[in-house]
């Protein structure tokens, strides 16, 4: 805080105490003061600002009533954490875990999904419905259009830069409600006959399942190997249904962080080419810049590229977009407007507004060293044992040692405060997974109870029970 004033308040119209709000605002906002910092007493940043005690006592109220600040009684104020299932305070307690070992933790952490750092994306964010809501560009009593979406499907082709995904205008775009709507929306368009089936990898995002089976269509798993999909096994899946469509994450594989080399894209495109069946490329996890071309830019005629703004800027506006392939954009454009008459046009403004912005590569550029920095965390403490990790995607994949199975390791870690996800989340119900799991990076948290919550694991790791769970 002492950076913040160095001198008494300036004048300025308006009340100081909202003055003396704005500004710590803002520097929450901007990431400078994180969850958990300490504000001065308010006798002394009084002095500080020579204005009264009373004015900034009413500065720090109004923040506490937002939840931005929370005062501990004898302990002072504090910036208030987030207020979500990130990180609940509650006090130190002790647990009995799966083996029979006490441990003491003060934070749960949940590792389940990843979280992202607040490195200015708010602020921004709430600059932006400011200015909409003074002058919303498409107004406020209009059904969406193409012609209203225009500029935010401008902005996606620019937001996605030098993204290799082949020859795409606006007009092959079409905007969702997230990456998981625009998988809907394309299977919707692509699903023909009685009994469509759609091929994912064996393991894979549980989304493309819950996707499929809502449109009643079959789910055929595919073998990997170290690359990605097995070519072979592909084609065999292929022939032993009435395969329309293969779902895919070659960029950043969830869960196991594969990268399917050039190579192996090629084979498999091959494949899908002479069975005549689509490619759907998830891309969603995909925080930095790809360097090996998309199905889109290796099929342009048959591939379609999701993607959203979830794992790079903010999850809670619930923007994705879908890029059709060339010349097939129609019948995904009927899918979103028979639908739901397509995103809002304030969601639509919004995204225009938001990814044009001249801050929002600098947010991203923030976002992936942040989430860079807990990688490098996990992998200092996790690092030992069998550990894939990318310092680019947010989520990790940790086979397991011998003596532990994925679902007692899930509970093992649940009871000690931590929230993972086993290798059976990821694979079809009947499939024989390997004991494994994925943790993702929350760095909504601080990085010292993200720590600790990974020496937790690591404890665990540790000291397997003696004896298998059958």
């Amino acid at each position: 805080m002492d950076t913040i004033w160095t001198q008494p308040l300036p004048d300025a119209k308006g009340p100081k105490y909202t003055l003396v709000a704005d500004t710590i605002r803002r520097e929450i906002e901007a990431g400078r003061m994180p969850p958990g910092s300490k504000l001065p007493p308010v006798r002394d940043l009084a002095y500080t600002l020579g204005i009264t005690p009373g004015t900034v006592a009413r500065a720090y109220s109004v923040l506490t009533d937002q939840g931005l600040l929370v005062g501990e009684v004898g302990r002072g104020t504090f910036v208030a954490r987030p207020k979500d299932d990130m990180l609940v305070d509650r006090p130190v307690e002790i647990d009995v875990i799966a083996h029979g070992t006490e441990h003491r933790h003060d934070h749960d952490v949940n590792l389940f999904s990843p979280h992202l750092p607040t490195v200015g994306q708010t602020g921004l964010i709430r600059d932006l419905f400011r200015k909409f809501a003074d002058n919303p560009p498409s107004g406020l009593m209009h059904y969406p259009s193409r012609a209203s979406s225009r500029p935010a499907r401008e902005a996606v082709l620019r937001f996605l830069g030098g993204a290799p995904i082949g020859p795409a205008s606006a007009e092959d775009v079409v905007l969702t409600n997230g990456g998981q709507n625009a998988i809907s929306l394309i299977l919707q368009a692509v699903l023909m006959g009685r009994r469509p089936a759609v091929l994912v990898e064996e393991l894979s995002y549980p989304g493309f399942r819950r996707a499929a089976e809502l449109l009643r269509a079959d789910v055929v798993p595919v073998k990997m190997d170290a690359h990605g999909i097995d070519p072979r096994a592909l084609a065999a899946a292929i022939r032993s249904c009435d395969a329309q469509i293969l779902c895919t994450s070659p960029e950043v594989h969830n869960p196991t962080l594969i990268c399917t080399p050039l190579e192996r894209r090629e084979q498999i495109v091959e494949v899908c080419r002479r069975h005549d069946i689509g490619i759907l490329e998830d891309d969603c996890y995909g925080v930095s810049q790809a360097t090996i071309p998309s199905y889109r830019m290796l099929a342009p005629e048959r591939s379609w590229y999701v993607s959203s703004i979830s794992k790079t800027i903010t999850p809670a506006l619930r923007v994705g977009f879908a890029v059709a392939p060339v010349g097939g954009v129609a019948p995904l454009r009927r899918a979103a407007e028979h639908g739901f008459f397509g995103v809002a046009t304030p969601t639509a403004d919004l995204t225009a507004m938001l990814l044009s912005h001249p801050r929002i590569d600098g947010v991203v550029d923030q976002v992936r060293a942040t989430i860079g920095r807990y990688v490098q965390s996990a992998v200092n403490i996790l690092g030992v044992y069998d550990l894939s990790w990318r310092s680019d995607a947010p989520f990790l994949w940790l086979s397991l040692p011998l003596g532990w199975r994925a679902g007692s390791f899930c509970r093992a870690a649940e009871a000690a405060g931590v929230q993972i996800r086993s290798a059976e989340d990821f694979a079809m119900r009947s499939a024989n997974t390997p004991h494994a799991v994925r943790m993702a990076i929350n760095a909504g948290v601080p990085m010292e109870a993200f720590e600790a919550a990974l020496q937790r694991l690591r404890r665990l790791l540790d000291e397997p029970p003696e004896r298998i769970e059958v």
